[in-house]
């Protein structure tokens, strides 16, 4: 995709598909959206497949991405009755700082391709929603532009790369921009196989089959507004000197493999702001990292992106959360499309989850209108499911209200 956009300009140059033209540039109608898969369903018809494939699908056979879905689907609720809930709170704190409910926007790779400057209209969403938005490494917007671009709550996800100068750039870079916290993302020493990215065309970054030359002429809207930039990875592409080759940094040397708890010890040291561990699904990890002076765990297996055939967040929550006893803030990364998910982490121990694909699909559907629709779905959801149990605060979600089926 990233040498593609000579093949992108080509297209754009050709006639689009006059039956296409009236469902892909069609205004985005917020109130006729019902759920998530609503918003999914309205990204899948405007994205093309690379683009949609890319921000759907998991690793390999795509087992733990399903595994996800299903760890809620598994939890049933044993709601209370005859309790007063007229009057009813979904506000949470979130690294002990309030959230207008228990929401972060998590970081998305590449987000610009779902819709122009995407980092930026993103973060201004979940500003809006009165939530944190966590900027991603391999952002399509630089740091600076979304921090200054945007009123509401930001931390920044780092992956440590192999080149540790260009790593600890971008986190002095992140603090004097103002991040609250940083998440460094552990489950990544080599990336996953994502086998939608390769049979889609995504994957290797070369040049676009022309299967995906003219899926992508069914996507005039998309055509007109998102191809027209080009795809970069604006912050690492900022601290590489002159003479460096770019295409061959990033496939050769991103992730450094070599991460280990003595780096996770230096990297607490230079970051002196709330600092979070992602991609732990053991108790004893974050035992560990806590022990080192993480401020968070989030529980994660990346989406289904990397291990396949890695447990979901959930099933380790609830022994993840009896280790840590309180000791961190415990955040649940994965498959949440519900506000009925939401509400099942936190009674089992989350301080709140990370919401990905879920705001990705309003972004597509709509961009900054389909992104606020997404929390808005969960938010609305999530005010209903706290009636329907007997409950008027987080707080009041507790273990006992769940069982499995």
């Amino acid at each position: 995709m990233l040498g593609a956009r000579r093949d992108l300009r080509e297209v754009h140059r050709t006639v689009f598909f006059a039956d296409e033209v009236g469902l892909q540039t069609m205004s985005f109608s917020p109130d006729k959206v019902l759920n998530i898969e609503d918003l999914r369903t309205i990204a899948r018809r405007r994205l093309p497949r690379f683009v949609f494939d890319y921000v759907d699908g998991g690793a390999d056979d795509e087992v733990t991405l399903q595994r996800n879905r299903r760890a809620f689907e598994r939890l049933c609720f044993r709601p209370r009755t005859l309790v007063d809930v007229s009057r009813r709170s979904v506000a949470a704190s979130i690294l002990g700082l309030p959230a207008s409910m228990p929401v972060i926007v998590g970081p998305v790779g590449l987000l610009g391709l779902c819709w122009r400057d995407g980092d930026l209209v993103m973060a201004r969403a979940a500003a809006e929603g009165g939530v944190p938005c966590a900027i991603s490494t391999v952002s399509m917007n630089y740091l600076e532009q979304v921090a200054g671009g945007s009123t509401g709550r930001k931390w920044f996800q780092c992956y440590v790369l192999q080149d540790r100068k260009i790593t600890e750039a971008l986190i002095r870079r992140a603090a004097t921009a103002g991040y609250e916290a940083l998440i460094i993302t552990s489950d990544v020493p080599v990336g996953g196989n994502r086998e939608r990215d390769l049979r889609s065309g995504l994957r290797p970054a070369t040049k676009l089959s022309w299967r995906a030359k003219l899926d992508t002429l069914r996507r005039p809207h998309w055509l007109a507004t998102v191809a027209t930039r080009r795809p970069s990875f604006v912050n690492i592409d900022r601290e590489l000197g002159p003479g460096r080759r770019r295409s061959e940094y990033m496939a050769t040397r991103l992730f450094d493999s070599a991460l280990d708890w003595e780096d996770f010890r230096r990297l607490r040291d230079l970051w002196k702001g709330k600092l979070l561990l992602k991609g732990v699904l053991r108790p004893d990890d974050a035992a560990r990292a806590v022990e080192l002076g993480a401020d968070g765990i989030v529980l994660s297996n990346h989406g289904g992106r990397q291990l396949d055939g890695a447990i979901s967040a959930m099933q380790a929550l609830p022994q993840v959360a009896r280790e840590i006893g309180g000791r961190a803030s415990l955040i649940v990364d994965g498959g949440v499309r519900r506000g009925t998910d939401i509400a099942k982490a936190i009674a089992l121990g989350a301080e709140a989850v990370i919401v990905g694909r879920a705001v990705n699909y309003g972004l597509a559907a709509g961009g900054i209108r389909g992104a606020k629709k997404a929390l808005d779905i969960l938010r609305e959801e999530l005010d209903r499911t706290l009636a329907l149990t007997g409950s008027r605060t987080l707080e009041e979600l507790t273990p006992d209200l769940i069982t499995p089926e």
